[in-house]
């Protein structure tokens, strides 16, 4: 499903001037293709997304987090934002190790979307079910980002991390 998005960042990859190495990640936002630069030490991550109203969500939420100088929120890492083409829909971020935080595509800036209540109720049952234990955690996390006007929404074991 995310093949089709491939191309994409190889043109963001040859522009520049990086070589992918393997997919780190694929859901139903696009995938994330891990990178090297020829000119600069580590491995980066290449991002690509698949609609254009997830990827200014993204990256809006690290060019928030970027002008607050954010590396990590209560202990977990969250990767920091290098480079974008808007064209391609392409975010190149860095790599960072658990206990993380990643992907923004579904967040929210300055306010928490409306729902009806019984809808954050199944919200809030079902992320307590995913993250059992480690809920009261998760729930700070979100509160912590909600203080920098980041409402997270897609917060599922794959995108808060931690170290097991």
């Amino acid at each position: 499903m995310n093949e089709n998005l491939i191309p994409n960042a190889g043109v963001y990859a040859h522009r520049h001037q990086l070589e992918i190495a393997e997919t780190l990640g694929s859901g139903k936002d696009g995938i994330v293709l891990a990178a090297k630069s020829k000119d600069r030490p580590g491995r980066f991550a290449i991002k690509v997304l698949r609609w254009p109203e997830e990827y200014q969500r993204e990256k809006q939420a690290y060019e928030r987090l970027g002008d607050a100088a954010v590396t990590t929120i209560l202990g977990f890492n969250v990767p920091q934002w290098i480079g974008c083409d808007d064209d391609l829909r392409v975010l190149e971020l860095t790599i960072v190790e658990r206990p993380f935080v990643l992907d923004f595509a579904a967040a929210y800036l300055d306010a928490r979307p409306e729902f009806p209540a019984d809808v954050w109720a199944d919200w809030e049952a079902e992320k307590s079910e995913q993250f059992e234990r480690r809920w009261p955690v998760v729930q700070k996390v979100i509160e912590a980002f909600e203080e920098l006007g980041i409402y997270l929404l897609d917060v599922s074991p794959s995108n808060i991390g931690f170290v097991d």
